[in-house]
């Protein structure tokens, strides 16, 4: 016959077996959410976009209707909606309008029928390779009916030829970064930061450590690398760097 032995297991076993549990959990929780958190804001930093440096207008006469393409710069949807209340005129016959904002888009036809008018200028919009961009084109009804082709090559050209002739600037995104450095260090490390053009410089004398300061700062992303091997050269190969 086989007999059952029953251990018994002090309460206090009981407890640090929880809270082992418990701290595993929790490092594997924090490493989960600091990869995730990574992988998010470098999808959402890298890169760089053309956009146009200034509000620029079109305007042109189509079978006595009168079309006026104004481009903006923006920089979201709030301000979408404000360049639209400043530029739009309430006693033409129509407003219509698009905007691009990375990968968001939204157009409207303000009554011409559907697809007509905020497509075409849609449409414009990615043919340009504008980003952080706007068009309204403002129509004044002259009396005689284009139709839907017509309407569409209306709206779509104006939009077109206002955003051909609208200067443009290269953006390029920034990418946050820091690194410890000791205080002897801090000379040749601003002097790298500067010769990257690098923006908001600040120090962190709280690390805990002696000596030792954290210095974080933004640069452009295609120049992050570049900088990060020229402090690593001209400071010292053990620092460590964090992007944010």
């Amino acid at each position: 016959m086989c007999s059952t032995v029953t251990a018994t297991i002090p309460a206090s076993h009981h407890y640090h077996i929880l809270n082992l549990h418990l701290r595993i959990f929790a490092i594997t929780t924090v490493k989960r959410a600091m990869v995730t958190t990574a992988t998010g804001s470098s999808s959402s930093t890298a890169g760089a976009y053309t956009t146009i440096k200034e509000r620029v207008s079109f305007e042109r006469e189509i079978k006595k209707s009168k079309f006026i393409a104004i481009a903006g710069p923006i920089s979201d949807e709030r301000s979408a909606h404000s360049f639209l209340s400043e530029v739009r005129d309430p006693r033409a016959t129509h407003n219509c309008w698009a905007y691009k904002v990375g990968e968001q888009y939204r157009c409207n036809d303000d009554g011409e029928p559907s697809g007509t008018a905020g497509k075409p200028i849609q449409t414009a919009i990615d043919s340009s390779g504008i980003d952080r961009v706007m068009v309204v084109v403002i129509r004044y009804f002259g009396g005689i009916k284009l139709g839907t082709g017509g309407l569409v090559r209306a709206y779509g050209g104006v939009a077109a030829e206002c955003l051909r002739n609208s200067p443009t600037c290269l953006v390029k995104s920034k990418v946050p970064m820091g690194v410890e450095v000791s205080f002897n260090l801090l000379g040749s490390l601003y002097h790298q930061l500067q010769s990257f053009q690098a923006e908001d410089i600040r120090q962190d004398y709280e690390t805990g450590k002696d000596g030792i300061t954290m210095v974080s700062f933004k640069v452009d992303f295609d120049q992050a690398e570049k900088l990060e091997d020229a402090i690593k050269a001209n400071c010292s190969r053990e620092l460590v760097f964090y992007r944010h």
